[in-house]
């Protein structure tokens, strides 16, 4: 059967035996013209590979899959943010610099964008955050550590929160060197700030996560609100983070052997309107907006200037909470479990 007529019964919820006859007649039809055969045992005629029951019975299996999925969400429906809060920002930064360039194996021209990150813009990214009283959250790979000791030191100075994002910002293949990377990234942020990191922002699997003692990730988006990932006894809270409130979606010009895909240069003043329409509406909602930024892209001076009045407009309304990523997660992480609505099928 098409797996487009599959995947539309499942979407219909019809019940899977009792799918209209002429929904299996009409397949039937097409199968008999295009189904790859083989000769039977007797070796007369022959027959169809896929029957209704082999399609009931993976229908049945995606279903089940579905529900299994489903089950493990439980989504924030009541963030009572702290003294009467309507909304939680987080303004998270992704200390990668040159590591995502020189894994593409890009250019020197290009590797130095990267380098940008380390010697200029995360220095006007700190000025920033203190001329606003702000405390970020700096997702850091554990090599930047040894790559960019000065600035690294002065954001753990000024009390920001230091967060996981892979040793050289990728999730390697093999689970005991994905082990190795997490914690050698652990050490590393550990004597850097003097405290080990709780958080992290990456894909690797949820039982190592929680091996490594952290309690929130931030990586996808399954709802706009911070959610609980159930893994067996444990649960992990992940911050939901948007790629449309991402710097890198608008201004990380790629060189020229990049994908098309991969160019992309904004205009300031366009994106400061999306963001802060992303705003208003969380806002309104009584909701949570991250904001993922790079230093090596949102540090150029127009763009900083871009961030600055996104965050004055922000702080020109009543009843915004600016938090670390660590404190939205333990806000969550101690409300009551009604606070939650977890899928049960």
């Amino acid at each position: 059967m098409d797996r487009r007529l599959l995947l539309q019964l499942l979407a219909s919820g019809v019940s899977l035996t009792a799918a209209p006859t002429a929904v299996w007649a009409q397949q039937s039809e097409r199968d008999s013209q295009r189904v790859t055969r083989h000769p039977n045992a007797g070796g007369k005629g022959s027959l169809p590979l896929s029957t209704r029951e082999s399609l009931l019975a993976e229908l049945r299996e995606l279903q089940s899959a579905t529900r299994a999925r489903r089950r493990r969400y439980c989504h924030l429906t009541q963030p009572g943010w702290p003294d009467g809060a309507k909304i939680a920002v987080n303004f998270t930064f992704d200390v990668d610099h040159v590591l995502s360039r020189t894994a593409n194996d890009e250019p020197p021209m290009q590797v130095a964008k990267g380098e940008f990150g380390g010697r200029v813009g995360a220095w006007r990214t700190l000025d920033l955050l203190e001329r606003h009283g702000i405390v970020g959250t700096f997702f850091t790979p554990g090599r930047t550590v040894h790559l960019y000791p000065a600035v690294l030191h002065e954001i753990a100075e000024r009390g920001h929160e230091f967060a996981d994002h892979m040793w050289e910002h990728y999730v390697p293949a093999d689970p005991m060197v994905q082990r190795d990377h997490m914690l050698r990234t652990r050490d590393a942020l550990t004597e850097l700030a003097g405290r080990p990191p709780v958080g992290t922002r990456s894909n690797y699997p949820d039982d190592l996560v929680l091996d490594m003692g952290y309690i929130y990730n931030s990586h996808g988006f399954a709802a706009p609100l911070p959610y609980k990932l159930k893994h067996d006894d444990k649960e992990l809270l992940n911050l939901s983070v948007h790629l449309a409130i991402d710097d890198a979606m608008y201004f990380n010009y790629g060189w020229i052997g990049s994908a098309a895909s991969a160019q992309r240069l904004s205009d300031q003043e366009l994106v400061l309107d999306i963001w802060w329409q992303a705003f208003e509406q969380q806002y309104d909602a009584g909701g949570y907006l991250n904001i993922a930024l790079h230093p090596f892209i949102i540090g150029h001076s127009a763009r900083i200037a871009m961030l600055d009045e996104l965050i004055t407009r922000m702080k020109s309304l009543p009843g915004v909470w600016f938090a670390s990523s660590e404190e939205v997660a333990r806000h969550c992480l101690a409300l009551p479990s009604d606070a939650f609505a977890c899928n049960e099928d």
